[in-house]
């Protein structure tokens, strides 16, 4: 008898099928739902993973995912996006760094074309967990998403510092190892909470939730202005009152 040999899923969307991308996909869902919740603009726009839908709860009107190829709204290169500058209010990158030779000139297309003090959320994963252990000693290299390129959360952050996109909010999920089967998946959702409290950096995916900050100038004015400025203080006029008339009035009288 014959027995055929699966082979490992070479598209994102095969892969998100799978009982851990399914699980990893409800994981990164849950957090993104809640960081663009109260997130309020007209534009946003996701970069990546154009059959997932990780806009589903924002309420900005208008929403457009962005690929360079796939079922999208704009097809384009993510570093050189059709986009005016300082148009966008939200946007979100689920592991689109990783899977980019240039992951830091996408950063700067999000850094120009955010609005002053919009919002991004990024998703990456982690090379310093289980899952980064397995993508070292992974036989499938070429399979989605050990073929990535995990980026380090230390150095992530100092290319955000350098954009000015300020670190708001984040956390890691998705700790338990990277088992195919889901029955292993279901025994090892315990390691989620104990994760969270004991190895918090060490999950198989981090979020970042960034703000782009604009610094503000404050003019110097030279002090000899300030002094030509100054007014001269007036000395306070005591103010009567009407009751007070009238006791003066009735006081001249019984002088008389």
């Amino acid at each position: 008898m014959l027995t055929t040999v699966k082979s490992a899923p070479q598209r994102s969307a095969e892969w998100f099928a799978t009982p851990l991308g399914r699980y990893l996909l409800e994981c990164e869902h849950k957090y993104v739902d809640a960081a663009v919740a109260d997130v309020f603009g007209f534009n946003a726009l996701q970069l990546g993973l154009p059959e997932q839908d990780f806009l589903r709860a924002s309420r900005i009107p208008l929403k457009c995912r962005i690929a360079p190829s796939g079922p999208v709204a704009l097809r384009a290169d993510f570093r050189d996006l059709p986009i005016a500058s300082n148009s966008v209010d939200l946007l979100l990158l689920p592991h689109a760094l990783e899977f980019s030779e240039h992951p830091h000139q996408i950063l700067r297309e999000v850094q120009r074309v955010l609005m002053p003090e919009g919002h991004a959320v990024i998703a990456c994963f982690n090379p310093w967990s289980l899952w980064g252990l397995r993508r070292v000693f992974s036989r499938a290299r070429d399979a989605y998403p050990w073929r990535g390129r995990f980026i380090t959360l230390p150095r992530l952050k100092d290319w955000l510092a350098l954009l000015e996109l300020d670190l708001a909010a984040g956390r890691a999920g998705c700790y338990l190892p990277p088992c195919a089967q889901d029955k292993w998946i279901q025994r090892f959702r315990f390691m989620e909470a104990v994760g969270d409290r004991w190895w918090p950096i060490a999950g198989g995916v981090y979020f970042l939730h960034v703000v782009k900050r604009v610094r503000g100038m404050r003019v110097i004015m030279p002090m000899w202005q300030e002094q030509l400025a100054r007014k001269r203080n007036l000395a306070a006029v005591p103010k009567t009152q009407d009751g007070d008339q009238s006791i003066a009035a009735r006081e001249s009288i019984k002088t008389q």
